[in-house]
């Protein structure tokens, strides 16, 4: 009731979102249900059912990576401050958010349903002149609990992923990045404060060392109004020495950031290569060593294809930080910097979704060059799986960017409170597109190229 509630009185943009959902909720499940349909009408093929429903988990993947993408942005589940006591937590909020999903994706089940009974009803309505009839099976009776079985797969994955998405977490402990001091020659353990060269000999170097922890917190004097700060003692080197923090280690003005975009996803980059070659291998072995006639190319390009896509979002967020970090290469003006710095901030939010549309983009064109090669038509079911998940990677790439735009609005308000001229912010999200436009454009060229080398021979 919660949940259906919120859909209610939630805002437009949120409704379109929701509607996409259920959109393509819908296309999975007619997809589904003609890959049932053609195994009904063809049961001396078993092979080539399995393998359309095999194909079929495309869609719903695609169908429940924009779910989460919608789920993330929907501002109705977000945690707020006081929704605890009324029993609002984050599970609970990650439970009325997978319900939302379960809802929009059930009613494009129904759709899905509905019209796939249509057409069984009326084969020569179907569209593309009766081209998809045979995947209807109109003469055969439909068995209803494999259709729904197949029909309840779409909503429960897309559901089961939002709340695996939006689980509450445990708030990480942060990792002590203090850098080790250089100690004199056979200390253990890390040193205090540097010494410099020579100053373990110094005359009366050791005259006035720091009392130990225990010492100091027992007999330690009252503080007297002419206290020297900790911040500007100094120790017998001359050089000063640094705060100490909470734990006692000291504080180092270049110790690295703890913020999430400092490093901004940089880390998977060279995981994501790995399994992009990984992925680009299992395709040219699986096309090589079974003969072009059979169902085995076609489950191995299916394989190597999901590696390829998986390598592809982890290499995202990495690419999309070296772009920012290039952006702001040699003596950046402002305009540079500000491009250079919001891309930093946002790779791990929309460089998985550009790596998908990379990954997408490059199947597509990987899958018209086999067609064209081999001459054969590419069908209507086929041409509706393509522009479904195509469709579903675009969408999920314009909801991160509006959700990054949110993020950031707090940022850009202050900009402009301090003068920044509305033209400058635009010619930087300007150069933000053409800088990722760059990199990204020529990486779906070269794994296009590859992708398709092994299919066309």
């Amino acid at each position: 009731m919660l949940a259906l509630r919120l859909t209610r009185g939630a805002h437009l943009a949120v409704h379109l979102r929701r509607l996409l959902v259920a959109a393509a909720s819908a296309g999975t499940g007619f997809l589904l249900l003609c890959s049932l349909g053609h195994a009904m009408n063809h049961p001396d093929e078993p092979g080539t059912s399995a393998l359309r429903l095999v194909w079929c988990a495309v869609p719903v993947a695609a169908t429940a990576y924009l779910a989460v993408a919608v789920a993330r942005t929907d501002p109705a589940t977000r945690p707020r401050p006081g929704l605890s006591a009324i029993g609002l937590g984050p599970g609970r909020l990650m439970a009325v958010s997978a319900a939302t999903t379960a809802l929009s994706g059930a009613l494009g089940s129904l759709l899905a349903l509905l019209l796939f009974l249509h057409l069984r009803g009326d084969p020569a309505g179907t569209p593309f002149d009766g081209a998809a009839a045979d995947a209807l099976a109109p003469g055969r009776s439909l068995p209803l609990p494999a259709a729904l079985t197949l029909l309840a797969l779409v909503p429960v994955t897309a559901s089961a992923a939002s709340a695996l998405a939006l689980r509450p977490r445990e708030p990480r402990p942060a990792r002590d990045r203090a850098a080790r001091g250089y100690g004199r020659f056979g200390a253990y353990g890390p040193g205090a404060a540097r010494e410099t060269f020579g100053a373990y000999g110094r005359f009366g170097a050791r005259l006035n060392r720091a009392p130990s922890p225990t010492a100091a917190a027992t007999d330690a004097p009252a503080p007297t109004d002419d206290a020297q700060p900790a911040s500007s003692r100094s120790v017998p080197g001359g050089a000063p020495h640094p705060a100490a923090s909470a734990d006692g280690a000291p504080q180092t003005p270049d110790a690295p950031d703890d913020h999430p975009g400092a490093r901004g996803g940089s880390g998977t980059l060279p995981w994501g290569i790995a399994v992009l070659a990984a992925g680009l291998a299992v395709e040219t072995y699986a096309s090589r060593a079974t003969a072009p006639t059979s169902d085995a190319p076609a489950a191995g390009v299916l394989v190597g294809w999901s590696l390829a896509t998986v390598g592809l979002a982890l290499a995202g967020p990495g690419l999309t930080h070296l772009c920012g970090r290039l952006l702001q290469a040699v003596r950046p003006g402002a305009l540079r910097l500000l491009a250079g710095r919001v891309l930093m901030e946002e790779a791990s939010r929309i460089g998985r979704p550009l790596g998908v549309v990379c990954a997408v983009a490059s199947a597509a064109y990987a899958a018209a060059a086999l067609y064209d090669a081999d001459g054969g038509s590419f069908g209507p079911l086929r041409t509706l799986g393509a522009l479904l998940v195509a469709g579903c990677a675009v969408a999920t790439l314009l909801t991160a960017a509006v959700e990054a735009k949110h993020a950031r609005a707090d940022t850009t308000a202050t900009l402009l409170r301090l003068g920044a001229p509305p033209v400058m912010l635009r010619s930087a999200a300007a150069l933000r597109a053409c800088a990722l436009l760059a990199v990204f454009g020529p990486l779906t060229l070269i794994v296009a190229e590859l992708a398709a080398l092994p299919l066309t021979r």
